[in-house]
């Protein structure tokens, strides 16, 4: 009996290192396949600079050109929020639009859907007179009462101004502070590289906003907000696998450049199938959203494409840049 479970074990250790072994050349076979993406971004990076000192003169002449179209938040005006007692259609967006034209003499800066029965109309400020005529006309649409007046309100200039402001504070500040955070893990120069970075994200979508005319609101400011933090966190991917590098290269005579564009290359696989992902939900989002949903998601989506050329194709290109791409001896924290 022994004997036959000594042979039974000894069949069992026999098969299952066969099987390890099996498992083993199986990798083994399949790790001799296995191409890394490689990809010369840091020798190509010319055609990157020159790609964006196009976008950068486009958009400077598009700011004089055409400037930006500024929602009510910031230049002031009247918003009028109605309960129409059904779900607002497209239809029904078109129907309002001529409605308040004939009323008041002009468009209407938006109508979106308010809640799940009612709309918001956003326009030039409206006096007394405007605002009973837009209701008026409403009310003959929609057999509306008195009762389903849920706001009429008016934007100060001064708030907007006040608003726009604090805005450009917050993105100062944000921009400042993720320099200085850079700074402390890496060093100045990456930190400078990736604040860069950034600007050209923000530009970017500046340089939509001003050639599409699309209104600037409060929701585009925070999607830009969003998008500074998204970006930031992939080009500190990419830093920090070039760091990695910097000090598994130390002593071998390797140039920064070649480092870099390794480390670029590394995480760019990464970096695709994360923007994909975030891509493909933001655009679910955009088209079955409601227009407030969709003022947020649109820049976003901008945003996430310029950041990620950003990220991959400038962030480490322009850290070699102020670094020296034949530099051997750069030296990380």
């Amino acid at each position: 009996m022994n004997n036959s479970k000594n042979v039974k074990n000894v069949n069992s250790k026999t098969n299952a290192a066969a099987s390890a072994e099996a498992e083993l050349t199986l990798i083994n076979d399949l790790s001799k396949n296995y191409k890394p993406f490689s990809f010369n971004f840091v020798g190509r990076r010319n055609i990157f600079f020159i790609i964006v000192g196009v976008i950068f003169v486009v958009g400077i002449v598009s700011f004089f050109v055409r400037g930006f179209k500024w929602d009510i938040d910031f230049v002031g005006g009247t918003i009028l929020e109605y309960n129409i007692n059904t779900d607002l259609t497209a239809q029904d967006t078109d129907a309002i639009y001529k409605l308040f034209n004939t009323a008041v003499g002009f468009d209407a800066s938006s109508i979106v859907k308010s809640g799940t029965e009612g709309v918001t109309i956003k326009s030039l400020t409206l006096n007394t007179d405007q605002r009973n005529a837009v209701f008026q006309a409403m009310a003959g649409q929609y057999n509306l009462t008195t009762d389903d007046i849920l706001s009429a309100n008016n934007v100060n200039p001064t708030v907007g101004k006040s608003l726009a402001q604090k805005t450009t504070i917050a993105v100062i500040v944000a921009v400042v502070l993720m320099l200085l955070y850079i700074t402390i893990r890496f060093d100045l120069r990456s930190g400078t590289a990736a604040v860069l970075s950034l600007v050209f994200d923000l530009f970017v979508m500046l340089t939509f906003y001003s050639l599409a005319q699309i209104p600037m609101n409060i929701s585009v400011i925070a999607a830009f907000l969003t998008i500074l933090g998204y970006s930031i966190n992939a080009t500190i991917i990419v830093f920090d696998r070039i760091r990695e590098n910097v000090r598994l290269k130390k002593g071998t005579g390797a140039e920064f450049g070649e480092i870099v564009n390794l480390g670029v290359c590394q995480t760019t696989v990464r970096a695709i199938n994360t923007t994909l992902t975030v891509l493909i939900t933001t655009l679910c989002v955009y088209i079955f959203g409601v227009q407030s949903i969709k003022d947020f998601v649109l820049p976003l989506m901008i945003g996430v494409v310029s950041g990620i050329f950003s990220s991959i194709c400038l962030s480490g290109s322009t850290w070699v840049l102020l670094e020296g791409e034949h530099k051997t001896n750069v030296k990380v924290k």
